[in-house]
């Protein structure tokens, strides 16, 4: 009997972004999914954009998380007599998707330590240099803290470690990363996620709210540009990664605001008519001078579209947390 070895793990990832590149660039609408933003250059740039003044989010998130991290805690890990848990309650396991650098879950993570002795940490990321950050950053400060990274895409799919006994998962969704799906791709996102957990199970939501609009563009089209770079580096990863040819400078960044779907949008818009070569997918792209690359939409939910979503999900919405300005919303729902 013979066995094959799987392909390493470079080959899946240089396999999906090939996938999905090819599809992007030769729709009608030419597009790229947000997920490659986040290589190495992308992870540190975001890591930048979140300690922009004009970006509101990653900031007005961690305040509900300072304010309110040991209530969720609390709520997440209450005992459930209808699933038979003692009145102490459960060990919590933490689970995040799309961790990056865990910045903000050092506060949830310290809470829970004062629930537990121990906590096991599963951070999902598809950028393993951000996910290698966050567990030497959490080795140094919090030691208590057992990491255990997971490169993957978990909107593919993602298998959970089965729990021991006593122990419950508590799934971190955060930074409304959920804004980056249409509306129905969130929901089957969701449900997907409802389908691995057990009964007992939360999942605290992280959601952007709608709001001004001029808020909005500054958030997503900062001053000092590093938005752009941020979304002008995709390119610069497709050369990297496909040998491919993008004049950056041919390109420029552009932030929309959907008033009719409660979306930002990026974009990047080509200067002049021009062609690119892709040579590792055997593929050559003409852009017409003011043609669009779709590379990101995030949605703004109105005020209980969260807790609408996850019950449409299968999940039981139990506490909503918020910040003074109601800018943004955690929300924690339970699987039943």
């Amino acid at each position: 009997m013979t066995t094959t070895a799987p392909p390493p793990l470079t080959s899946i990832v240089d396999l999906g972004v090939a996938k999905a590149v090819f599809a992007g660039l030769t729709a009608p609408r030419k597009q790229l999914p947000s997920w490659l933003f986040y290589d190495e250059a992308g992870s540190a740039l975001f890591e930048e954009i979140t300690r922009l003044p004009e970006y509101y989010l990653t900031r007005t998130e961690r305040g509900i998380f300072a304010a309110d991290a040991a209530a969720m805690i609390a709520q997440a890990s209450r005992p459930l007599p209808e699933v038979h848990e003692q009145r102490d309650g459960c060990k919590l396991r933490v689970i995040e998707l799309g961790a990056g650098s865990a910045d903000k879950t050092r506060l949830l993570l310290r809470a829970a330590l004062k629930h537990q002795e121990t906590v096991l940490y599963e951070p999902v990321d598809v950028s393993a240099s951000a996910l290698e950050i966050a567990r030497q950053r959490l080795k140094r400060e919090i030691p208590a803290v057992q990491v255990t990274p997971i490169v993957a895409d978990y909107t593919q799919g993602l298998e959970l470690d089965t729990v021991a006994e006593g122990e419950r998962r508590l799934v971190l969704y955060i930074g409304s990363s959920i804004g980056n799906f249409e509306p129905a791709q969130a929901l089957g996102l969701l449900q997907g996620l409802r389908a691995g957990l057990n009964a007992g199970d939360a999942l605290l939501l992280g959601v952007d709210l709608r709001k001004d609009q001029a808020t909005l563009l500054a958030a997503y089209d900062d001053p000092a540009r590093v938005t752009a770079r941020f979304n002008l580096n995709v390119l610069a990863r497709l050369n990297r990664d496909l040998d491919a040819n993008f004049d950056l400078d041919a390109f420029r960044h552009r932030a929309v605001w959907n008033d009719a779907e409660s979306r930002m949008e990026m974009h990047l818009v080509s200067g002049a008519a021009q062609r690119v070569n892709l040579p590792r997918l055997d593929l050559e792209i003409n852009f017409r001078k003011g043609e669009r690359i779709h590379t990101e939409n995030s949605y703004k939910y109105a005020p209980g579209q969260a807790e609408t979503l996850l019950a449409s999900a299968g999940f039981v919405p139990e506490l909503t947390w918020t910040d003074p300005r109601a800018w943004f919303v955690v929300c924690l729902g339970r699987a039943s």
